[in-house]
């Protein structure tokens, strides 16, 4: 099994196979437009402009489960990331990434990677490194800054 064998909805409501990824390093992350974190939106969006679509793709996961940080609707979400932050990496639906509820994707996610305090996210911003291969190489805590990670995606994409 792989990250490859799930799929989501866009943000715009298209049911996208993750497979369509397959061959490229992959950064998921679980986002929020009201959140402490959220100004990391810059630093995700200037490492996909550097790094480019060719080998390497973020997938963005907005998610309200964490103080409600993402109380709007896809549209609402999709024009705050384009407005303020320049965003042009794929977003998706809202899901939720822990608990009974969780989005296939996530508990996939937290079950290969379970992190320090055990497999559930503990906040916004959470960030899952996938290999070529569609295999879950590391994860890093909210507090991590993107651009902290982007030696482990270079490594990875020269793989």
């Amino acid at each position: 099994m792989s990250i490859y064998d799930f799929s989501a909805k866009s943000i715009t409501g298209k049911e996208i196979s993750l497979s369509e990824y397959k061959g490229k390093v992959l950064l998921i992350v679980n986002t929020a437009s009201k959140c402490g974190f959220t100004p990391q939106y810059k630093d995700l969006e200037a490492i996909y402009k550097k790094l480019g679509n060719d080998k390497f793709e973020i997938l963005g996961f907005p998610c309200n489960q964490f103080a409600k940080q993402e109380p709007g609707t896809s549209d609402d979400i999709k024009n705050f990331c384009e407005i303020n932050y320049g965003v042009t990496f794929p977003l998706f639906e809202k899901v939720d990434v822990k608990g009974p509820t969780a989005h296939e994707v996530f508990r996939y996610l937290t079950t290969e990677k379970p992190g320090i305090l055990g497999g559930e996210i503990k906040w916004n911003f959470t960030k899952f490194l996938i290999d070529k291969n569609g295999n879950v190489v590391d994860r890093f805590a909210p507090t991590t800054s993107p651009s902290k990670i982007e030696k482990d995606i270079i490594k990875l994409m020269e793989a």
